[in-house]
């Protein structure tokens, strides 16, 4: 790669890491505001939402049919809540 065509992307992730920067001292509640809306702008923008939706009942009816052959177990909440908190707290 010339050295010349390599400035562009220098520059241009110095203004991405000072833009990070600024989005970083904003409230909590306005930086989750900009991160949904850029994990938005990633999603494709011509996804079908039939298509999304008959995915998402496929995916479902996927782990209901683990569950019931007995491959995955369900757990409680009272016990993911309990192992969530003794990880959080180490």
């Amino acid at each position: 790669m010339p050295v010349l065509s390599a400035v562009p992307f220098v520059a241009m992730a110095m203004k991405a890491e000072d833009l990070l920067r600024e989005a970083l001292s904003l409230p909590d509640d306005e930086r989750a505001g900009l991160a949904a809306e850029l994990l938005a702008s990633l999603d494709e923008a011509g996804d079908d939402p039939d298509v999304v939706e008959a995915e998402w009942a496929a995916e479902i009816q996927r782990r209901v049919d683990a569950v019931e052959a007995g491959e995955v177990s369900a757990k409680s909440w009272e016990s993911v809540r309990e192992r969530l908190l003794a990880k959080r707290s180490r």
